[in-house]
């Protein structure tokens, strides 16, 4: 558990810093479903073809399906999540489409359209926060469904946002190319500067996004049950992620709008005392 728990920390830390606040007996299983999610996620970045990120993928998919079949498992990662799994009940089909939504991350193709965007965070971001209530307690995840689905587009657009520069190291484009046609931005070349007035625009327009799907989630709030908030309490983040890359605006691109480690853990355990995200 040890190496998993290094894992989130280094590559997920704002849901490594929100599984601190959940119950011990059940951090353990949060780490595993979360290493899970560092482990596809890192694909792209740890080869050089989209071929061999396939191929590892197909690992997990194969493994996946080991691991619903009862098979033993030698990697630590699958062993635990064969754990996390049994014990929220966590049906195959979430697990699946969550590594499968990774395989946009191999290629240079842009985000089509808004609404791609919006499906791409519910497989994998939304969908992490839903695993991870079921994980906490399954019958009262059942009710939060509605908030984790707006929880993860509006979190998952600010972590994109603060992504930006990753993104363009490893030539992928999350921003929506629908969105950035309409303001004539080109996607070969975002940080030219013809193209900073379109961008500022497309940026804020996606931070306008994010601020809705939060303020969704909001009015749906009392659905989420103390027993399952850790699983909501990395949301808290997102505003803060939006504030400053509106502060950054067209520099998110070389810089993100990341947030230091003692502020992330002020705004968790401020939201944490008073259950609100």
């Amino acid at each position: 558990m040890d190496e998993i728990q290094a894992l989130v920390r280094q590559y997920d830390p704002d849901r490594y810093l929100a599984s601190l606040f959940a119950p011990t007996e059940k951090r353990p299983h949060l780490l595993a479903l979360y290493a899970f999610s560092v482990e596809v996620s890192r694909i792209a970045g740890q080869v050089s073809e989209p071929h061999l990120a396939e191929i590892r993928l197909q690992w997990w998919l194969d493994t996946i399906d080991g691991i619903y079949h009862g098979d033993a498992q030698a990697h630590p990662v699958a062993k635990a999540l064969g754990l996390a799994i049994k014990v929220g009940d966590i049906p195959r089909h979430a697990v699946i489409n969550l590594a499968k939504a990774h395989q946009f991350d191999f290629y240079s193709d842009p985000m089509p359209s808004l609404f791609d965007l919006e499906a791409y965070l519910g497989e994998t971001a939304s969908a992490l926060i839903q695993m991870a209530a079921m994980i906490l307690n399954r019958d009262v995840a059942l009710e939060c469904a509605e908030a984790a689905g707006l929880a993860g587009v509006g979190y998952g657009i600010g972590r994109i946002l603060n992504d930006l520069p990753r993104a363009q190291r490893l030539k992928q484009c999350f921003l929506p190319q629908d969105m950035l046609a309409q303001r004539q931005v080109q996607v070969d070349a975002l940080g030219a500067p013809e193209n900073d007035a379109g961008l500022a625009v497309v940026l804020g327009e996606l931070r306008a996004k994010a601020q809705d799907r939060l303020d969704q989630m909001k009015r749906v709030r009392w659905t989420i049950k103390p027993e399952v908030a850790p699983a909501f309490l990395h949301v808290t983040l997102a505003e803060a992620y939006l504030r400053k890359a509106h502060q950054r605006g067209t520099g998110v691109l070389a810089r993100g709008c990341d947030l230091s480690q003692l502020r992330k853990q002020w705004l968790l355990w401020k939201a944490a005392r008073s259950e609100e995200f």
